[in-house]
Order: structure tokens, then sequence, then C-alpha cells
């Protein structure tokens, strides 16, 4: 009974550890693009569905997959749990990058890059709602209540106090905001990442290629849905304006930070020292110091002057400096019975009897 409450336990705290790896895996957290995002579309709201839901409204995503834009539609989310409200993502420059900030659950919206998403989104704060007694109080001049179920509204006008543009991204050329003391607590606040349904709204988007930048040239065909997932149907709404794009591609920027890297291709080019190094492959000739070994053949040579005993002249097979045993071709013909016929000649056995001839004239004087 132990182990299987440890078990459980475990595999518990395993759950709830991964839960936040798993929903910021899908909304691009920490995405980075060399190329700024469209201006945001203008579009109507969809009616709320039903009580208990809070408006999250549109933004362009990046998709490494094709290297562009696309557009996931805003849409009615029901809230993770009462009294929690949603902080949208925003893009941000950061040198000249820009940085996807994913957006989060919490019981206060906290900063957004100041961006004017509209329908209570004015770039601070949230004007379209909010919670009491654990219900959700909606705003008639900001939501678009046409739903008779939802009885808890109330008319409250909005007035917004920063430039009204459609930028959608903070910083470098764009919008110039910054957190307010109000937006820092609100980001120490306990958050809940996206839900499931908000998952859903994004694959959707990211599989759809006329949500893309290339394809609609800022003007989203889906531009709004009345709940995640609902691409079709009833409530779907188009864009009424496109926002402007960037002349620069996205899928044609990676190329241009590369070009940089191939000018430092020629520095590659440094393979022309191994070239004045080739002289040294030149000193391979020093190898040619093998010729000291042909002068040593020499030593090879007087391996002959060993050869003047007949056991050498045996060996005279081994080297071809044989013509130098040459000097004697009268071996050649019979090589084994000359050396034998060498020691008798020295006898002179011919020789011998003239002497003794001689001999005999002085005899044959003596008679006389």
């Amino acid at each position: 009974m132990l182990l299987k409450t440890w078990t459980r336990s475990i595999l518990a705290a395993i759950f709830v550890l991964a839960l936040p790896a798993l929903a910021t895996a899908q909304v691009s957290l920490n995405v980075s693009v060399n190329v700024p995002p469209p201006e945001l579309p203008v579009y109507d709201q969809p009616p709320i569905p039903g009580d208990g839901y809070v408006w999250t409204p549109g933004y362009w995503a990046w998709s490494d997959d094709v290297q562009d834009y696309y557009w996931v539609p805003g849409t009615w989310v029901e809230a993770p749990q009462p009294e929690f409200l949603w902080t949208p993502g925003y893009w941000a420059t950061e040198g000249a990058a820009f940085i996807w900030h994913t957006g989060y659950w919490g019981p206060h919206v906290g900063f957004y890059g100041g961006v004017n998403y509209g329908y209570g989104y004015g770039g601070q704060g949230y004007e379209g709602g909010y919670w009491q007694g654990g219900h959700m109080y909606y705003n008639r001049s900001v939501t678009n209540i046409s739903n008779t179920h939802v009885t808890n509204v109330y008319n409250k006008t909005v007035i917004n106090n920063v430039t009204v543009n459609r930028v959608s991204y903070n910083g470098g050329n764009g919008i110039q905001a910054r957190p307010s003391a109000a937006d820092q607590a609100a980001a120490r606040d306990r958050h809940i990442e996206v839900t499931s349904a908000q998952r859903q709204q994004e694959q959707t988007a990211r599989s759809n290629p006329e949500l893309r930048v290339a394809r609609n040239k800022g003007k989203p065909p889906i531009a709004a849905t009345p709940r995640p997932g609902a691409f079709s149907g009833a409530g779907v709404v188009n864009a009424r304006q496109g926002g402007a794009v960037s002349a620069a591609r996205p899928n044609q920027a990676p190329p241009a930070h590369e070009a940089p890297q191939a000018h430092e291709a020629p520095q590659a080019r440094e393979a022309p020292r191994p070239q004045h190094e080739a002289p040294q492959a030149h000193e391979a000739p020093q190898a040619r110091e093998a010729p000291r070994p042909q002068h040593e053949a020499p030593q090879a040579h007087e391996a002959p002057q060993a050869r003047e005993a007949p056991r050498p002249q045996h060996e005279a097979p081994q080297a071809h400096e044989a013509p130098q045993a040459r000097e004697a071709p009268r071996p050649q013909p019979h090589p084994a019975p000359e050396p034998h016929a060498q020691p008798q000649h020295q006898p002179a056995p011919p020789k011998e009897p003239e002497h003794p001839q001689e001999r005999k004239d002085p005899h044959e004087h003596q008679p006389r």
C-alpha cells in the first residue's frame, strides 16, 4: 500500500513538473526572428458563446517549418479557473531580433508590450470585463454580447490614452512601452500556462496555408473564431482590413545573415598557405638523401672484392655488379673447372724441362 502511494506521488510530481514544458512548447516560447511581424489586421469579434469565457485576441505566430508568419485567429476561451484573466503574448525587439513572449493566465493582466489588440486590450490592462463572486462580468462597450444567456454585463466607455495603431511589436521602430509597477507585480503572480484549447487553436492555424503571410499578404481569411478549433461555420469572421507586411521576406532573412559568413569564407583562402607549405612537399627531394644509400651501394661493390675468393664467385649472381668480375671472361665458359685449372698452371711443368736442356749444353761443351 505504501509503495502504491509513493508511486502515485512520484508520478503526480513528474506530471506537474512537465506541464509548463508541454504548454510552452506549443506557444513558440523564446522564438527569435529577424523580420518584424506584420501589422494587426482589422476584424470583428464573434459573439460570446456563454458565461465564463474570456476573449483571447489573435496574433502573428512564427513557423520554423515554413519560415513564415501565420495568423492565429482570436477566439473565446474558457478560463482555466475562476478569477483568472488572460495576458496576451507579444513580440519585442532585442537588438536586430524579434522575440516572442508567450501569454499566460493569472489573477491580474500583466504587460503585453503595449500592443493594442482591441476588444478590451488597448495596450495596458483589460477593459473587457472583470471577475466578481466567481462570475465574469462583461463590458458591452468593447465586447460582442449578443447572447441572451449572458446577463452579467455592464457599460463602460474605454478611453485610450495611447496612440492608436496596429503595430504588433514592442521596441525598435515599434511601440515604445515599458511595464508599469502593476505589470511587474502581475508578472510575479501565480500563473497558468496556455490551455489545451489554445494549443489546438494555434496548431490548427499553423496547418492552414491560407493563414500564412506569404499567401494572405497580411489579411487572413479567418481572423477570429467563436471557439478554439472552429475554423468553419457560423461565427467565423474574416479580416476587414489587412496589416502592412515588411518588404523583407522572413524566409530570405537567414541567407542575409549568413552572407557575411560567406564573405568570411575568403578567410578560408588561408588554404594558399598550405600551397606555400607545398615547397615543404618539395623538401621531399630531401628524401632524395636516398642517393646516399646509392653511394653506399659501392659498399655492395666492395662485396665483389670479397669475391676474389672463389666463395664470393658463387655470390656473384646476387649482384649485377658481376660485370666487374667479368674482367676474367675466361671463367665464364667453365666457371667451376677453371678455378681448379689455375692451381694446375702454377707448377708450369713445361718450363722445368726447358731448364734441364740448357744444362745439357754446358755438359756438351765440356767434352770438347
